[in-house]
């Protein structure tokens, strides 16, 4: 068992978020919905949380009201191995929500995540200030990132 889990505050759209996410990453899965009773905040029978699992990682959503929105404070920080994957999961999780700069983009739901190949990590640390730097600048000029622009930044410099 995972010793720490996401929780994730929706109004509302538990159930519907975990089945979007689910369908979107590999190795996903909807274990547990767990519903009000009559002691609870919401409304008995209504789906109060929803363990899940994003690519063998555990989360749970919880329908809690409204009182609590989502901010880009906290993101959901997805290392991709290669452009096809930064290209599919930078569609699909921006459907319905909106894109943003450096591989950011907000869901349907309005929660934050942000989609980064991995090879960013190692340009962005090269040893050689000069490279990484104009990685850097060329992925704030970026929207979704693309790894043949951050190597050939990388490359130019």
């Amino acid at each position: 068992m995972q010793k720490i889990m996401p929780c994730l505050w929706f109004d509302d759209q538990a159930e519907q978020a975990a089945e979007f996410y689910t369908s979107i990453f590999k190795h996903s899965k909807v274990d547990k919905i767990s519903y009000y009773g009559e002691d609870g905040r919401g409304e008995k029978g209504k789906v109060m949380t929803v363990t899940f699992q994003l690519n063998g990682e555990d989360f749970m959503a919880l329908n809690g009201g409204p009182e609590y929105k989502f901010t880009p404070a906290i993101s959901l920080f997805v290392n991709c191995e290669n452009q096809a994957e930064v290209d599919d999961l930078w569609e699909r999780l921006s459907l319905g929500g909106e894109k943003g700069p450096c591989g950011w983009l907000t869901d349907q739901f309005g929660v934050s995540w942000q989609i980064v190949p991995t090879i960013l990590g190692v340009l962005l640390s090269d040893k050689d200030e000069k490279k990484a730097k104009s990685v850097m600048q060329a992925m704030l000029q970026m929207g979704k990132l693309e790894i043949a622009k951050l190597q050939q930044a990388y490359e130019q410099a």
